[in-house]
């Protein structure tokens, strides 16, 4: 299992009762029950957000989405 870490929010969010983390983690929770898996992590940092599923193939899929962003 692999964890995913995404800065994603500005600096001053750093709280799960954000209403924007909050939204983050709902469409997470609806991904993985769309994959039939769970979302086993879940914590921000900062603005940062790491998260992990217990499912290496969503997972990389997830990974390889990010990468393609970046490029």
């Amino acid at each position: 299992m692999g964890v995913i870490e995404v800065d994603l929010f500005s600096r001053d969010v750093n709280s799960l009762d954000h209403p924007e983390v909050i939204k983050f983690k709902a469409l997470l929770k609806s991904v993985a029950n769309e994959f039939n898996c769970n979302l086993l992590h879940f914590e921000i940092d900062h603005g940062t957000v790491l998260f992990s599923f217990d499912d290496d193939l969503l997972t990389a899929e997830i990974i390889k989405i990010l990468h393609e962003k970046v490029e």
